[in-house]
């Protein structure tokens, strides 16, 4: 995985971009990138760029926003990092 500090943010990466941070005076704000579209009350919005391509926005304000929840949705991220997604879709390999 690379860390990518840039101007305004630091970005991970392993194949491809999967998240990033900003550094706000009393929070983070971030995003994951999902091949799915997820619902839900703690992402303060989800863009859609294609099928398989969804940004979902966050907001961490306290330690406890770092749960298990937040863990899982990390590894989900990291995996369409490394275009697990696409493997597992192109129909050619064993599962």
């Amino acid at each position: 995985m690379k860390v990518l500090p840039e101007k305004t943010r630091i970005a991970f990466q392993v194949r491809m971009s999967f998240a990033a941070v900003s550094v706000r005076q009393r929070y983070l704000v971030g995003h994951f990138v999902f091949a799915r579209r997820v619902e839900h009350p703690r992402f303060l919005r989800v863009e859609t760029f294609s099928p398989r391509n969804h940004l979902h926005a966050f907001r961490l304000e306290t330690l406890q926003d770092l749960d298990r929840q937040f863990a899982d949705w990390a590894r989900e991220a990291y995996a369409v990092g490394e275009q697990k997604h696409l493997r597992a879709s192109s129909g050619g390999g064993s599962r």
